[in-house]
């Protein structure tokens, strides 16, 4: 039985910015597991466009979007660990949330505590759980690690430098432009590095006395690679988890040998939040750390719903820094 209409932006075919369409539609009862959100706020991420492009295939037609936070408005049958009026968020719901209202998996939202601003938790969801995978379990940084981070003035850099600082550990930080260096700085990178200007491989080996980092945190993809690799040390860790300038070329995995021994890995948040004790616990590790000042979330623009596409737009061109968020 479908309930009052609300707004949603669909996308019935890949493409540009401008496939992201605003659409009025039924809303439906939460079925079972599933449970009933007002949104406050949704996040506008990289994913987003590779979904729409289809560089990521996403079931077409589709409402876009796996990261807001909002209000509960109704439980499924099924579902008893929430509570109506409850501010809950969710990264990984894979599809629905830049909407008015959405309907997601009980197993894929979490309790927001009290003292975190909608539009922040909107905006660093995401990002913030894919900084603690990548810190905290993909290689556990410590305070013993001088690491490099690409694209440190980005939504993911950001936090990264941030809880990677709080961990102790020393961070070099690349970024392409001198007002996004200024920004690397002020979060703490301990060396900036602006790619535009500079050869990067370069002044990691020099920063680092010719030794070279343990592990490289990449989500640039194509313009990185494969300097990123002599960025190492023997055996190190080349971790590629975006695509903002187009994927990593295939290569032969002779090239590691060739370079040290090194290590590659293609990680994706949603193996490390598969369940919902995983998901919970990162999520309270992000909370613990944003609410203690060690990691602060700057939400650079809150764009109306209807303005997706330009959301989309700016980010695909590096327009932004920090987060982003819809507001319906």
């Amino acid at each position: 039985m479908s309930q009052a209409p609300h707004r949603a932006i669909l996308i019935s075919h890949n493409g540009g910015p401008e496939v992201l369409q605003m659409t009025e539609q039924d809303s439906r009862k939460p079925r079972a597991d599933e449970v009933r959100v007002r949104v406050l706020a949704s996040g506008v991420n990289f994913v987003d466009i590779y979904q729409r492009t289809g560089l990521y295939q996403a079931p077409l037609p589709y409402v876009p979007g796996g990261e807001m936070c909002g209000v509960v408005e109704a439980l499924g049958k099924n579902v008893s660990e929430f509570s109506v009026g409850e501010l809950v968020a969710s990264a990984t719901a894979g599809s629905g949330c830049y909407a008015e209202v959405v309907n997601v998996a009980a197993d894929r939202l979490v309790k927001v505590p009290r003292g975190l601003e909608p539009r922040t938790v909107a905006g660093m969801m995401l990002k913030g759980l894919t900084a603690h995978y990548l810190l905290r379990q993909v290689y556990r940084v410590g305070a013993e690690d001088t690491i490099l981070i690409h694209a440190a003035a980005g939504g993911v850099g950001q936090i990264m430098v941030q809880w990677a600082k709080a961990l102790g550990a020393t961070v070099i930080g690349t970024v392409g432009s001198a007002g996004k260096a200024k920004l690397a700085r002020a979060l703490g990178c301990d060396l900036v590095i602006d790619y535009s200007r500079q050869d990067f491989v370069k002044a990691v080996k020099k920063f680092t006395q010719g030794e070279g980092v343990p592990v490289v945190y990449d989500s640039v993809g194509a313009a990185t690679f494969p300097a990123s690799l002599d960025c190492l040390q023997r055996f190190g860790l080349f971790v590629s988890f975006g695509n903002a300038s187009g994927p990593v070329p295939p290569f032969s995995p002779a090239l590691l040998a060739q370079k040290g021994s090194l290590f590659m890995t293609r990680p994706t948040l949603f193996d490390f939040v598969r369940t919902p004790a995983q998901l919970r616990a990162a999520a309270s590790e992000l909370f613990k750390v944003v609410k203690q000042g060690k990691v602060r979330v700057t939400v650079s623009e809150a764009y109306p719903l209807a303005d997706a596409a330009r959301a989309q737009a700016d980010l695909e061109a590096r327009r932004t820094t920090g987060s982003i968020v819809l507001v319906p």
